[in-house]
């Protein structure tokens, strides 16, 4: 990235820590493969084993982890083939996993709004939505969930490491949104029985060689901690307050939101407009997750919650990292007003 750029897209992935950097390229000069039984191969299981402590250390989980090559597979492995229904604000990889009919609806807040239980049945809901950073009151709905002998399946992509994990039955993980690498994902689980093994690696519930250099990569990042975050809600509610003075509109601005993302409405003038002007501009940022921005189409997460496909239409997300500073909202602000100003002009 040039040095004129300024970076506000790290829900979408956010760069490696410098440790995390370092630990890879380690791994990378001793590898093996750590499914060989000779003495290299038997050095890289113990590196891999040893990593996996540590992230169970760092997230305060002493249940089991398994790697995977990302959340997307995570999430299949947790959801596909199983008696699930998922929340209407989940990521596009919890649909292709369950359907897109049974959807647990959600409030004009984008709360979920829980219903009876089956049992047995596998509920998907994240603990931070990707596109508004609303966060679900998982604390609330996991004894419902329980009581009622469903399984509660969290996604918590964006929020591991920054909030504690909830008291879930499977716990998804990404590690690219924590200054880990990208093409990792972990499954946390303290009953593997909730599974179903395919063969393979990971005690057999997914194929493919462990991707030790990212694993060891995910471990350091988790070890150097999210100290950041206070100034990270000093910094969204600065620039809550600085949109809404200019004329924005601050979506989920009564739910609880993580400090990291903030989503952003500009009356009358498209996102698509907005992300090529403010590219112009030498500001990152997206328009609902990344990985369905592409296609402009309207959020799925913002019309659960009851806004209007025009609307919709309008909105961007801006997400902070470890080093976002005033400085960096203060131009985002100005490149924010300066766009605003020019459409109401023309």
């Amino acid at each position: 990235m040039k040095p004129d750029r300024l970076y506000l897209d790290h829900a979408a992935t956010t760069p490696l820590v410098p440790v995390a950097r370092e630990a890879m390229a380690e791994a990378l000069s001793r590898w093996a493969n750590p499914s060989s039984p000779h003495g290299e191969g038997r050095a890289a299981r113990a590196a891999l084993e040893d990593a996996r402590k540590r992230i169970g250390r760092a997230l305060d989980w002493d249940g089991e982890i398994l790697f995977t090559s990302g959340a997307s597979e995570a999430i299949a492995l947790a959801l596909k083939g199983f008696d699930a229904v998922a929340s209407a604000v989940e990521h596009d990889a919890v649909f292709a996993a369950v359907g897109d009919e049974a959807r647990i609806s959600v409030d004009g807040q984008g709360i979920v709004k829980l219903g009876s239980i089956a049992s047995g049945r596998r509920y998907a809901i994240q603990q931070v939505n990707n596109e508004t950073g609303i966060i679900q009151p998982l604390a609330e709905l996991a004894p419902i969930i329980h009581d009622g002998d469903g399984l509660l399946v969290a996604d918590c992509s964006q929020g591991a490491g920054k909030l504690p994990l909830p008291d879930a039955d499977i716990i998804i993980l990404s590690a690219h949104k924590l200054g880990g690498p990208p093409g990792l994902g972990a499954l946390l689980t303290r009953d593997l029985g909730l599974l179903k093994p395919t063969g393979g690696q990971e005690k057999g519930y997914r194929r493919g060689t462990e991707n030790l250099p990212a694993v060891m990569g995910l471990a350091a990042a988790l070890e150097t901690g999210f100290d950041w975050m206070e100034n990270a809600s000093r910094l969204r509610a600065k620039l809550d307050a600085e949109i809404e003075a200019a004329g924005g509109e601050v979506v989920g601005k009564m739910s609880p939101r993580l400090a990291t993302i903030g989503s952003y409405r500009m009356p009358g003038i498209s996102a698509s407009s907005q992300l090529i002007s403010f590219d112009l501009a030498g500001i990152a940022i997206s328009a609902g997750s990344a990985c369905s921005s592409g296609t402009l189409k309207a959020s799925h997460v913002l019309t659960a919650m009851g806004w209007d496909a025009k609307a919709a239409g309008e909105v961007v997300r801006v997400s902070f990292g470890p080093q976002t500073c005033d400085a960096d909202i203060d131009r985002f602000v100005a490149a924010w007003k300066a766009i605003y100003e020019r459409a109401q002009a023309a």
